[in-house]
């Protein structure tokens, strides 16, 4: 006998604020780093980067997976969030966003202190160089998860970023598995691929229904096709991450991307045609919301070039626009058009 489920996805991530602003190539001389990346820094390292900013941020509801199941619950999910918030007013003003959205919060977990703040640098060619500092979010541990957190929904996805703790994210892909849930795994950033490529690998065998890539992170997962260029290489390289016998959906910007489908009768390689965009502003998003359409076509049961067909709308809109959400006032035109794909 089946068993009704609540909820159709279910978000586990980092509840971050995110603090966006555009600067200049040559500020992120300050910021350390390779350009495009993330990196953890503490209260006192955010101080100095936000008072070296040449012009006053703006401020929005960020997150990868957070980002992911915000714009899947506009395109119409049952949807949760698992994350650790704050108890400041960054936090409340977060917690009333997501419920604005018509997303659970109940499941929000709480801590002392202030919420956690990501300051995305967005630099004149649309890329972001993101630094996080975790705050609440940093006391999230294995303690906080159990499968009643879970409960009563279809499936589960997962920010890369998680993975710096891998103990944490064991006990969420655990508990998830033991509630049933089919899971997604974004890969988020090189550097986490790179520090944990063999847990990463581990976890693929053991099974993840969806696991989203973009080409800096399927090149860490397999350091043998460092020189991976052109779409046929990343087509390769998305059908030997499909080869774990999961859905791989390997994002290529504006040259679109690949989705395969791993082994057996339903296997299938898909090119999925970009969405061109003359007047982008900020990358920042851009891919948790391809994230949002993907599985807001996979979880409706929907062929995998339409997946990617919303996907690709989602994420190209994302990037005419400061800031990782799509603004209220040009949703319901996006909105449509995402719909009547999905019909």
């Amino acid at each position: 006998m089946s068993v009704s489920k609540s909820l159709d996805i279910i978000g586990v991530g980092a509840p971050i604020m995110d603090i966006v602003v555009t600067v200049p190539e040559d500020f992120l001389v300050h910021a350390g780093g390779e350009k495009g990346g993330m990196v953890m820094v503490d209260a006192d390292e955010m101080a100095r980067l936000l008072a070296l900013l040449p012009v006053r941020p703006a401020m929005s509801t960020g997150g990868s997976s957070a980002n992911t199941t915000f714009n899947a619950a506009r395109l119409g999910l049952r949807a949760a969030f698992v994350g650790k918030l704050g108890n400041d007013d960054a936090a409340a003003a977060y917690r009333a966003r997501f419920a604005s959205a018509g997303i659970d919060t109940s499941r929000f977990k709480q801590a002392a202190m202030p919420n956690g703040r990501c300051l995305a640098l967005t630099t004149p060619d649309a890329q972001r160089t993101m630094r996080t500092c975790l705050g609440a979010h940093g006391t999230f541990s294995p303690e906080d998860i159990s499968a009643a957190d879970f409960a009563g929904a279809r499936h589960v996805h997962l920010e890369g970023y998680l993975v710096f703790n891998t103990r944490l994210a064991d006990a969420i892909l655990a508990a998830a598995r033991a509630a049933g849930c089919t899971l997604s795994l974004d890969l988020a950033s090189f550097e986490v691929v790179r520090e944990s490529r063999e847990w990463l690998l581990g976890q693929l065998r053991r099974g993840i229904d969806v696991v989203f890539s973009n080409e800096d992170e399927i090149r860490a997962l397999f350091p043998d096709a460092a020189g991976a260029t052109g779409g046929e290489d990343f087509r390769k390289l998305a059908e030997r991450l499909a080869g774990f016998g999961g859905v791989a959906a390997v994002k290529l910007g504006k040259d679109g991307a690949w989705l395969v489908r791993g082994t057996g009768g339903n296997a299938g390689t898909h090119r999925v045609a970009p969405v061109r965009v003359d007047d982008a502003v900020d990358s920042n998003g851009a891919g948790d919301a391809w994230g949002a359409g993907f599985l807001s076509g996979w979880l409706r049961g929907r062929p995998l070039p339409v997946c990617g067909e919303v996907a690709s709308l989602m994420g190209a809109e994302t990037v005419r626009h400061m800031g990782p959400l799509i603004p209220d006032a040009h949703w319901a035109r996006v909105a449509a058009r995402a719909m009547a794909l999905l019909e």
